[in-house]
């Protein structure tokens, strides 16, 4: 960059490109693009010719797949694709490309976006017509419809939801030009928040244009903008689109700014020229200087012009006198302002050649490199460049001026609309606000094959800016993971199969990315439902929860409000327990947490900040379920607790527990029967954790006794982290005090479902739970196994343990009654694990993500709010549609008679009949009874065809609306038997 950021004002006039896309010759994508641009090819395709006419060399810049598509993906059936002029189809698939280039979502979250655009009048309406039978039923309004240019952007802002104006612009040449300037106008009056503008010209099949001594087709197949040697210009096909946005918001918002658009102008030439089609010197002049006064910038301070530049004899000296004499206003300078053409690239792409100049100096402005204008060897001489302010820029220029990039690009229509803009390169952008290193990455896609695709191209992606070239078109220089992270997540659509991967860095994302590190599930249907479950004492240890205490706010604020409100009834702050600072306070803080009077509220804080922390992530617990201390928790989190009495409440029971005489307890892997005959000398079943997972409660002794038995008899049992006989008749001593402390506190019903862990079942949700329930609950053996069983009825359900370990998530995980639907997840890494806090927090909310939980994104990056960065954009799967024969098959559409209704189905029960003919309509080979007629790519003019299909084959009348309500095989079937039936009863006898 050359110049600082300085700040905005939020009413400035300036826009920001925020992202873009295209398809031009020889060029994928703009990368592609962009490269070839700076190598200086032409990538125009040149033919054989006509010997009648030895001195016309045909040449078109020529689209690689322009009958491609991805139908399925925009919602379209395989007839209406066929049938959808391939420049809409393109322009559909760059506006989406483009709003994930800015980092957003298409169909959410980027408030009113609108679309400007225009295209050119091609010929596919009459391909189409010429092979009426290869299309299947479909009516003249229907091609029409899919054919005209009229529909360009209400269809793109149709298909993406998006609410903000659909303008479609045609104003010739300088259409998509025009159209951004509206789109900027639009954003500065508040029409819109974001706008999509551009334009495509894509003739399928490819047309070489009529060719005519002295027109304005080149003869030698080449456009040479201002040469001597220049005789006309040579056509092109291309799609084009920006993604502009008011200036200040994308500051603000944190977007990839590629450039600033500081104004723009359009006018006409009106009368002042030779003729209708001519250009003139005075309309071009003065919506230059417009432009300049709008953008407030001197002449002498732009260094670059994309001129419109079309290489005719009568074009170039017009354009360039109108240059000078706008520059000459401001300056007296000669030779200090580069200009070029990049139609001496691709050729002249007609309602795309406007945003097609605009893409290459917005690249231009931000990689501070000025790429070749091609085929200029000397100059046109009716152009005086030695007295002007421009000279012709024929190799790749180094762009380093004093003060900021600035870049001025034209466009003129035939007719006379001429427009003009001027570019700048974007403000540096801020230093990013600290980030913690690990991140979770998200992808998802409509198919698995796509997934796998989009995982490929980000790794190569990231592998390019670990090496630090983010490659052609592209930043440079490293970027933040954290960037990378907030974009995936906020800037792409959810699809149904998805995948994830948490890093520290680039290296391990791409080892993650392309092994077997990422973490991949079957297609999501829809929201599951997810319970919290809340592990007792016993996993408890120093530094529960560090890494998100310091890095998550959400945690650290619930942390430190619990903390604040037990300093008087602990009297000490139990964040120096929690997360001592060095030696010496660790040894304390080990010490104080054997203390069950510090230890079980310590668990209750983090137990109760990781719920509201997931809470905030977005992710609300569908039901709650606690192991004895924990069910503190869940009944708290249920509402059936205030946070100050529970904490209360937690506080005291462990201080009555703590004054008991010393007990122990012992996790033994025995089925409950087997348990039973070990119990005597005070040693009670305390709980019953599973078909084999027990704990037994007594007093130390006795408790020590048996565990040496059971050791010396191979029995793996397991001490637990508690210095008292919960759930014993050790604690009835308390129960008293306990119960007074109850009686005390304001107690509510649940309000969220909640599973007894004493008794396995729902606590009622019309009843309060008392003195009695709790009382109960401290002495009865806990029945967890039961509390799992009852929650694994629901086949979809994932439990998410909320606290220190992995106790729960292994219980649950054993348990019999869990199927592979049922999804169990920690919180929490085990304390002798590697993984930190932070790490398997992430990775828990990246299997919920990719089991189809929606996440609140903006809560996980809480007070440091990342950037967005360009990605690579969805892996399309396009299939070729077009009426013409071909080597390969046409996409499942099957060649037929073309009347206005399909030929009835005659054969087979109406269920049969109904899906052949939802299958002729739509050009599908098969179609299920179960199968949506608007999943498929039916829409309401189709449904109308359906309803005369139907009457046709069942001699049944059925509206439209009907189709809407019963859109499937099978549901409309039983409203045609139906009423057939009704019919056939009012028949006369």
């Amino acid at each position: 960059m050359t110049q600082a950021a300085q700040p905005v004002d939020p009413d400035s006039p300036f826009l920001a490109v925020v992202g873009m896309a295209g398809r031009y010759p020889g060029a994928r994508d703009l990368g592609e693009f962009w490269d070839n641009l700076v190598k200086g090819a032409e990538s125009v395709t040149r033919f054989p010719g006509d010997p009648a006419t030895p001195e016309y060399v045909p040449a078109l810049g020529v689209l690689e797949d322009a009958d491609g598509f991805d139908a399925a993906f925009f919602g379209y059936s395989p007839r209406e694709a066929l049938i959808l002029d391939p420049q809409h189809r393109l322009f559909l698939t760059c506006a989406w490309e483009a709003l994930e280039d800015a980092g957003y979502d298409a169909r959410s979250g980027a408030g009113a976006v609108g679309v400007y655009a225009g295209s050119s009048q091609t010929g596919y309406l009459e391909t189409l017509t010429a092979h009426r039978d290869r299309l299947g039923p479909v009516s003249e309004w229907q091609l029409r419809l899919a054919t005209g240019i009229d529909f360009l952007t209400s269809r793109t802002a149709h298909r993406f939801g998006l609410t903000g104006p659909a303008v479609t612009v045609q104003t010739a040449c300088s259409t998509s030009l025009v159209a951004v300037h509206l789109a900027a106008q639009a954003l500065l009056s508040g029409e819109c928040d974001l706008a999509l503008a551009g334009g495509a010209s894509v003739n399928v099949p490819a047309r070489l244009p009529e060719y005519s001594e002295g027109g304005v087709i080149s003869p030698d197949g080449r456009c040479r903008a201002f040469d001597a040697r220049a005789r006309g210009t040579v056509a092109g096909n291309g799609v084009g689109i920006v993604v502009l946005k008011r200036l200040a918001d994308a500051l603000q918002d944190g977007d990839h700014i590629r450039a600033v658009l500081r104004g723009s102008a359009v006018n006409n030439d009106g009368l002042d020229k030779v003729g209708f089609t001519a250009p003139g010197v005075a309309g071009q002049a003065e919506v230059i200087r417009a432009a300049h006064l709008v953008a407030e910038v001197a002449p002498d301070s732009i260094g670059y012009v994309e001129a419109h530049g079309t290489g005719t004899p009568l074009g170039d000296p017009i354009e360039l006198a109108a240059l000078t004499q706008a520059f000459r206003l401001g300056t007296d300078r000669r030779g200090f302002c580069r200009i070029g053409s990049v139609k001496t690239n691709i050729g002249h792409t007609d309602a795309a050649a406007g945003v097609a100049g605009f893409i290459k100096a917005v690249l231009a402005v931000q990689h501070g490199l000025i790429p070749p204008s091609l085929h200029y060897t000397a100059p046109n001489p009716e152009i005086p460049f030695a007295d002007g302010p421009f000279v012709v820029n024929t190799e790749p220029y180094r762009w380093r001026p004093d003060g900021p990039r600035r870049a001025g690009v034209s466009s003129f229509g035939i007719g006379g609309t001429n427009a003009h803009a001027i570019l700048e390169e974007p403000p540096a952008r801020p230093g990013p606000p600290a980030a913690p290193a690990d991140q979770l990455l998200v992808l998802s896609a409509r198919t698995a094959a796509e997934l796998d695709r989009a995982a490929a191209r980000l790794a190569e992606h990231l592998q390019r800016q670990a090496a630090g070239a983010a490659g052609p078109g592209r930043e440079p220089g490293p970027v933040r993971l954290a960037d990378t992270a907030w974009t995936l997540q906020t800037g792409r659509h959810a699809f149904g199969h998805r995948r994830f991967a948490v890093a520290a860095d680039h290296t391990e994302a791409i080892e993650a990315l392309t092994g077997t590190g990422t973490s991949g599930h079957p297609p999501v249907g829809g929201g599951r439902p997810v319970a919290f479950i809340f592990p007792g004492q016993g996993g408890q240890h120093v530094g529960m929860g560090r890494e998100l205490y310091e890095n998550d706010p959400a945690f650290r604020t619930e942390v430190d409000a619990c903390c604040a409100r037990l300093v008087p009834t602990l009297g000490l702050d139990l964040r120096t327990v929690l997360y001592p600072a060095g030696e010496q306070q660790t040894a304390a803080a080990e010490e104080l947490l054997r203390d069950m009077g510090v230890a079980q509220p310590a668990v209750f804080v983090v137990e109760y900040a990781l719920a509201r922390m997931w809470e905030q992530r977005g992710v609300r617990p569908a039901a709650v379920a606690g192991h004895s201390l924990g069910a503190f928790v869940a009944a708290c989190v249920a509402g059936v607790f205030s946070l100050p009495d529970a904490l209360r409440l937690v506080a005291e029971r462990g201080r009555l527990l703590q004054g008991l005489p010393v007990g122990a307890m012992l996790a033994v892997p025995l089925a409950e029967r087997d348990a039973t005959g070990l119990l005597g000398d005070g040693v009670e079943l305390a709980a019953v954790n599973g078909p084999n997972q027990c704990v037994l409660s007594g007093p130390r002794g006795a408790v020590d006794a048996l565990f040496a038995r059971l050791t010396q008899d191979g029995v793996d049992a397991r001490r637990l982290h508690i210095a008292a006989a919960g759930h014993s008749a050790l604690v009835e001593p308390i129960l008293d005090r306990f119960a007074a402390l109850v009686a005390e506190l304001d107690l509510r019903a649940p309000s969220i479902p909640w599973v007894g862990d004493t008794t396995g079942e729902w606590v009622r949700p019309d009843r309060v739970p008392g003195v009695e329930f709790w009382t109960a609950h401290m002495r009865r053996a806990v029945r967890f196994g039961d509390t799992l069983a009852t929650l694994f009825a629901e086949p979809d359900r994932i439990l998410l343990e909320i606290g220190p370990g992995l106790t729960l998530t292994t219980l649950a995980r054993r348990h019999p009654a869990r199927t592979e639907r049922h999804l169990v997840l920690p919180s929490l890494p085990h304390p002798a694990g590697e993984q930190s806090a932070l790490r398997t927090s992430l990775a828990a909310a990246g299997q919920l993500w990719a089991a189809g939980v929606e996440l609140d994104w903006p809560r996980l990056h809480e007070g440091r709010r990342p950037g967005r960065t360009p990605l690579p954009t969805y892996p399309f799967s396009p299939q070729r549609y077009s009426p013409l024969p071909t080597d390969d098959p046409a996409p499942t559409v099957t060649a037929r008679p073309a009347p206005t209704v399909p030929e009835p189905a005659r054969d087979g029960d109406t269920e049969t009949r109904l899906a052949l003919i939802f299958g002729q309509l739509l050009g599908l080979e098969h179609v299920a009874a179960q199968d949506d007629f608007f999943d498929l790519g039916g829409d309401s003019l189709i449904a109308v065809q359906l309803a005369s299909a139907v009457r046709a084959a069942f001699g049944v009348r059925i509206t439209v609306k009907q189709v809407f309500t019963a859109p499937a095989p099978r549901r409309l079937a039983r409203v045609i038997d139906a009423a057939r039936h009704v019919d056939a009863t009012q028949q006369p006898a």
